[in-house]
């Protein structure tokens, strides 16, 4: 395993690279066969000058799919490898085609069937590609058998999320950490990999020092200062390494091209859109004559309160009970308000807040203040949030969900705000996109998520003590000390593919 381990980043160039070679194939074979040859494009190309366009469609190739992570094969699911492939396989070629009419200058849509066939071609190729690299990869590299160690409280959460990637992880073991470090020790020499769940910053480190002398795979839960830290700067001033923390947010360059590109997209955005406004607004007044358009306090930057504007997707009396967060299965969602939901046009109206000044293309979601301060009850950095302005879409949006807890969406937008770039947003922004055909990014909370008093979550402090834990029904068990799953089919199955490949081995 460790050796064929040495040799993943070079597997993977190699599979990245062929699929780059194939796609700028396919438009060469297209450029020399249609467009040059026929001479449809109004000029000759020396050597150099077809050579230098066929590269540069490939450098597009290359820096589209890294924008929407389509190079990913083993850390992604199919499905969302096979979505960016497709997305950047379709702006690629729309991108290139737009070069080619600029240069022949050619009427709208003319000469297009080469670049159709061009598309047709390199999404079958995508296709194939994102299928028999899965292949290869769960063949070459299958599931880390994994001890989980934990603290005090259940480790049922997060069981369940890696359970939900068994292409990556097999939990075949869980040991709580009062059995004590030396025979946690002995554990993990048994296993290909650990996770450090809810445990102490001391014996956490502990164990990562002990994994790192024993060359083991480890998978750690980060604190807060944890994500601090990864983005903190090296200086190297005299022989003693130091860490940088500026802990200024944005700096005023970054803000004032943030700022630009935020006004310039929102606005295109609004103009390309009002038709789709304007179909939603009378959909929404057709069902039930109430109004279009939803307002609601939520915070932004350094804490300030500002009107957001939403097309209504709930009935006009959704919240004489109170504010609480939307549920699976809500009554209060009308059927043209489940549409909207699923496919995140309700907040479509939000460019109108980012021209105005109050919100980002990019950012952490904007919270209700009662809600936030529920949160902050629990969770005192949540306020740390409020360093940049709220966003239309974000990191915690992205690669997290609707329902996902309040400590692990602060961690989420934490990493953001610590780790911003320009190029950060635009690929943020592009696997927006992605998500939108995704469903579990807009499932709702559970009746016993309303606010933050009642989340179902584990909070871990600096200290790595949980500061709450809620569970659905109150009187679910907790688990023994120590507990060592009985082998699954899924490990079964793991243990026939390595009996065969030493089988070929040998």
């Amino acid at each position: 395993m460790r050796r064929r381990e040495r040799y993943k980043r070079l597997i993977m160039f190699l599979a990245s690279v062929s699929i780059v070679a194939i796609q700028a194939g396919a438009f060469a074979y297209a450029w020399f066969h249609e467009y040059h040859v026929k001479e449809i494009i109004g000029r000759r190309y020396g050597y150099w000058g077809h050579w230098a366009l066929i590269v540069l469609y490939a450098l597009m190739v290359i820096l589209i799919s890294k924008l929407f992570s389509a190079f990913k094969v083993g850390y992604q699911r199919v499905l969302d490898v096979l979505l960016s492939q497709i997305f950047s396989v379709l702006l690629v070629n729309i991108v290139a085609y737009l070069q080619l009419a600029l240069i022949g200058r050619w009427r709208f849509l003319q000469y297009v069937e080469p670049m159709l066939r061009v598309t047709a071609f390199n999404l079958a190729a995508v296709i194939l590609w994102v299928f028999f690299m899965r292949v290869i990869y769960s063949w070459i590299y299958p599931p880390h058998e994994v001890l989980l160690i934990y603290g005090k409280f259940s480790p049922k959460a997060l069981i369940k999320k890696m359970e939900s990637r068994k292409d990556k992880y097999l939990i075949s073991g869980t040991i709580c950490l009062q059995e004590g470090v030396e025979r946690i020790k002995e554990e993990i020499l048994k296993y290909q990999a650990i996770v450090i769940g809810d445990i102490p910053s001391h014996d956490r480190n502990v164990f990562l020092k002990y994994c790192f002398e024993n060359n083991k795979r480890c998978y750690c839960q980060p604190k807060i200062s944890d994500i601090m830290i990864m983005s903190s700067e090296k200086i190297h001033m005299f022989d003693t390494p130091l860490l940088l923390f500026r802990n200024c947010g944005l700096t005023v360059e970054k803000q004032v091209i943030k700022r630009i590109f935020d006004v310039i997209c929102s606005t295109f955005m609004f103009a390309v859109l009002s038709p789709v406004f304007l179909l939603i607004a009378v959909l929404i007044k057709a069902y039930d004559g109430g109004p279009v358009f939803y307002k609601q306090e939520r915070l932004t930057k350094d804490g300030k309160i500002f009107m957001v504007y939403k097309f209504r997707s709930m009935r006009v009396d959704s919240e004489k009970q109170g504010a609480r967060l939307a549920m699976k299965g809500d009554s209060r969602v009308t059927p043209v308000g489940k549409v909207l939901r699923n496919i995140h046009f309700d907040e479509l109206p939000q460019f109108l807040n980012i021209i105005k000044g109050d919100m980002s293309l990019v950012g952490p979601r904007p919270e209700r203040p009662e809600i936030a301060a529920e949160y902050a009850k629990e969770i005192p950095e949540f306020s740390y949030r409020l360093k940049v302005k709220a966003g239309l879409t974000g990191y915690a949006q992205v690669y997290g969900k609707y329902n996902t807890t309040p400590y692990d969406k602060l961690k989420l937008d934490l990493t953001y705000i610590e780790n911003y770039s320009f190029v950060l947003d635009l690929q943020l922004i592009a696997t927006t996109v992605k998500i939108l055909f995704q469903k579990e990014n807009t499932e709702g909370v559970e009746q016993w998520q309303k606010t933050a008093a009642s989340v179902n979550t584990t909070v871990q402090t600096e200290a790595g003590d949980a500061v709450f834990e809620k569970e659905k029904s109150g009187n679910e068990e907790e688990p023994p000390v120590c507990i060592k799953k009985q082998e699954t089919d899924q490990k079964k199955s793991v243990n026939r593919k390595k009996q065969k490949r030493s089988a070929y081995g040998k």
